[in-house]
């Protein structure tokens, strides 16, 4: 049996092998052979050996045992021996290695045999493994060969070149003067390894960079002509004429044209000619015309993008998508381009073009840019309805020129889509509201004329609801300044809502703010409160457990407690927003400093519970930002002997923690006794374990629980006050009833 088909042979025994630890035995049986074979000495069957070795190295088990032998065939004179030893120092012997070491002369000694293919062998190890010394030792034999007559030695060298100037930057200067002339040759691989390795040299050094920018025309001329070149089936894929030499040259050229005028403007009708003559429906058209746009991006070019018609818009997309996070001037000079490729009829390009138009939008920009964006809005697939409106809201709230615009903006967006925004989207926008005080009857009359016009849109209903029972009167006056008044009756007024209320398009959640709307009319109108009486006395029966349950409430307001209901109603307090990434149109990095110069008026909110007859005094302003607030306990509820107090813990802009504290005046204890309680959607609550559930007689005991309120969206601290008002109104509600009764607050309360 020959010595080839012994490998063959184990090869396939291996392979048979039916579980590891028997594959581990052939294994084990075959080293010990080999070890024998290489103690032998120079018995012709060492290259077989070590090749059978090699594989067992593949399949991942040790091999280092081979390393010498590796050595003793590189020195052997046998070019069969010659090749199997090359092969195993490339696989088991690395720069760590002081075996490698070793072969070094018989590297250099090959270098110069008379034979191309054993000089190959020793220039391919030596661009794979060597060390830096190796590289600095062999350095003056790879120049030489670099200007050798043949073409297949000067393809390796120039790749062993590439491989020892990465290991010594030092040594770049001395192969400098050949790879210049390397561009003269006409063999695709010689020509390949030269555009490498200038590549690599223009990389490290910016005086070889200059030199080499000179040589721009000789490269646009070699692009020239593999775009215009015939057919050439050696290096031809796909019908693309040799596309990675045609992606090194890009590559270069985009090296060479950064930040150079002259060399810029020289390479710019190539740029168009690729453009033009590359077929982008093969995968290597694709490659070159990816790099394409790379460098058309990258070099020094006024005309930019005039190339793009003849590119394929996904290729441009991508590119820019990545470019604009580094350099956003660069890409800004094509917006137009951008913009009007909205208009295309692949929805895949209108998404790329949507993501790029939003990241171009900035302060200087927003008001053009945002008027393409809400013409898009308009026309653009359902698909991408909810990200162009998540996008525009998102750089309205960071670069909105005035107040009023930012609204409008919003607005606009709640009447073209308000079914695809998010559900933070309302919370949001009424936030806003609150904090333009001088536009609320400008808002109030532009809300009431889109809800009479249209109520499909949910969460523009919601917000027009809210606004209406907020400032409903300002909208019964008639007078703005701002817009055209309109004449609007009490009446009308609770036309439109009734009309919401009774359609089948409005969600639970949008009927509630309707009903909450028409409540807080009952204290901005004079004239028809009976009627809003016998509204809310309806829905007292509603099927919907939310809506009946604010009804039940509001009864009640107006029968036990209707002395308290002008404060309840009152306007809810201004909410400002104060997070660090909310600019609303201020500079760029520019962070507004709270306003420590008032007070909060924290002491009126909590005086609506009638709790403390002796209203709370505010805290004199502090001198420098305060990270908490504190607040006295307040007695909420007081009857039957069960007292029921909040301790304010403690207050920051994202949380607050409170303390129930029960106590009980009664002969009798208290059992089983639970307390329960909800806030609002946006807020997180967590109610720890009790102290226990029996309230000692007498006034002997008490019954604790820490409650925690949390705000992921880091609500500022107005905004917490109004969470303080909802729980303590829920918690007051609570025991309005009985002692088991579970409130549940409406989710949507504005």
């Amino acid at each position: 049996m020959s010595p080839s088909v012994r490998l063959q042979e184990m090869i396939r025994v291996i392979r048979s092998a039916r579980t590891q630890g028997e594959e581990r035995g052939i294994i084990q049986r075959e080293c010990a052979d080999i070890r024998a074979q290489f103690r032998q000495g120079d018995n012709g069957e060492r290259s077989h050996s070590l090749a059978k070795l090699l594989y067992v190295h593949m399949l991942g088990y040790p091999a280092h045992f081979g390393q010498m032998e590796c050595v003793r065939l590189i020195a052997s004179p046998r070019y069969n021996e010659k090749r199997i030893g090359y092969l195993g120092a490339m696989m088991l012997l690395d720069e760590k290695q002081d075996a490698s070491l070793l072969i070094t002369n018989s590297i250099k000694n090959d270098l110069s045999h008379s034979s191309q293919y054993v000089q190959s062998l020793a220039l391919c190890t030596l661009a794979c493994m060597g060390s830096a010394e190796m590289c600095r030792d062999l350095a003056p034999e790879i120049e030489r060969l670099l200007r050798a007559s043949n073409s297949y030695i000067k393809k390796k060298a120039t790749l062993c070149a590439v491989h020892i100037i990465r290991k010594v930057p030092e040594l770049a200067e001395l192969f400098t003067p050949s790879a210049r002339t390397l561009l003269s040759e006409k063999n695709h691989g010689v020509l390949h390894g030269a555009v490498v390795l200038i590549t690599e040299l223009c990389k490290r050094n910016p005086d070889t960079l200059d030199q080499f920018r000179k040589t721009v025309p000789e490269l646009v001329q070699i692009m020239k002509g593999l775009v215009t070149s015939s057919y050439s089936p050696e290096h031809n894929v796909a019908g693309i004429s040799d596309p990675f030499l045609q992606v090194r040259i890009l590559r270069l050229l985009r090296i060479l044209g950064h930040n150079n005028d002259t060399a810029s403007d020289a390479m710019n009708d190539l740029l168009a000619q690729v453009a033009t003559n590359t077929d982008s429906s093969k995968t290597a058209g694709s490659a070159v015309l990816y790099e394409t746009v790379l460098t058309i991006m990258d070099i020094n070019s006024e005309s930019g993008l005039r190339v793009a018609g003849n590119i394929n818009c996904k290729f441009i997309f991508t590119t820019l998508t990545t470019i604009v996070q580094t350099d956003h001037n660069a890409v800004q000079r094509h917006r137009g381009t951008i913009v009007d490729c909205l208009k295309d009829q692949d929805t895949s390009v209108k998404r790329r073009a949507l993501e790029l138009s939003l990241a171009l939008v900035s302060a200087v920009n927003i008001r053009s840019m945002m008027k393409e964006l809400l013409i898009f809005l308009s026309f653009c697939p359902p698909e991408l309805r909810s990200q162009t409106a998540s996008g525009i809201f998102n750089a309205a709230e960071r670069y909105s020129p005035s107040k009023r615009w930012h609204i409008d903006t919003i607005l606009h967006v709640l009447t073209t889509a308000g079914g695809d925004v998010r559900d933070e989207t309302v919370p949001n926008l009424i936030q806003l509201i609150t904090t333009a005080s001088e536009l609320h009857c400008y808002t109030v009359h532009k809300l009431y004329r889109a809800l009479v016009k249209d109520i499909a849109q949910q969460s523009l209903v919601q917000v027009a609801c809210w606004c209406i029972g907020e400032y409903g009167d300002l909208l019964l006056k008639g007078e703005c300044e701002e817009i055209e008044p309109l004449q609007v009756t009490e009446d009308d007024v609770l036309d439109a809502l009734e009309t919401v209320l009774q359609s089948h398009m409005s969600s639970p959640a949008t009927r509630g703010f309707a009903l909450t709307a028409t409540m807080k009319l009952s204290t901005r109108i004079t004239d028809n409160v009976d009627r809003i009486r016998s509204i809310v006395s309806i829905y007292g029966s509603c099927i919907d457990l939310e809506l009946q349950q604010r009804a039940v409430e509001y009864n009640a307001l107006f029968k036990k407690y209707d002395h308290m209901r002008a404060a309840v109603l009152e306007r809810m307090p201004v909410m400002d927003k104060n997070s660090p990434g909310y600019t609303n149109g201020d500079t760029p990095g520019e962070i507004k400093e709270p306003d420590t110069s008032k007070p909060k008026p924290v002491c009126d909110l909590l005086d609506l519970l009638g709790g403390t007859d002796t209203p709370l005094q505010p805290s004199p302003a502090p001198t420098s930002t305060p990270t908490t607030t504190s607040i006295p306990t307040v007695s909420v509820y007081e009857k039957n002997g069960l007292s029921l107090k909040i301790q304010y813990d403690k207050q920051t802009e994202t949380e607050v923690t409170v303390s129930l504290i029960a106590s009980n005046s009664t002969q009798n204890d208290i059992t089983s006794f639970t307390l329960q309680a909800a806030v609002p959607k946006s807020v997180q609550l967590q109610m720890k374990a009790p102290s226990g559930n029996v309230i000692p007689a007498h006034g002997l005991g008490q019954v604790t629980q820490t409650v925690l309120l949390n705000n992921p969206n880091k609500a500022s601290l107005p905004c917490f006050r109004f969470v303080q008002l909802s729980f303590l109104l829920n918690l007051s509600a609570l025991f309005m009833h009985k002692l088991d009764y579970t409130f549940i607050p409406p989710t949507g309360q504005p």
